[in-house]
């Protein structure tokens, strides 16, 4: 989960301060934050729900 909030916040940034830098460079810093800080927040939803489907899943699977 956090691996995988961490490794979409890092993209996110990364692809924030391409952008940042293209268009305006002194406010590059905050297209990074902009563009990471939701893709972090993506990363941790989708985190949540993959451990959850395979807690469930492995439930399920000794109720059987």
């Amino acid at each position: 989960m956090a691996i995988l909030s961490g490794g979409l916040g890092a993209l996110g940034a990364v692809v924030g301060l391409a952008v940042g830098l293209r268009t305006y460079t002194p406010t590059a810093w905050f297209a990074a934050l902009e563009v990471g800080a939701p893709a972090a927040w993506l990363g941790l939803m989708l985190g949540l729900t993959i451990v959850g489907v395979r807690r469930l899943a492995a439930r399920r699977h000794r109720a059987h």
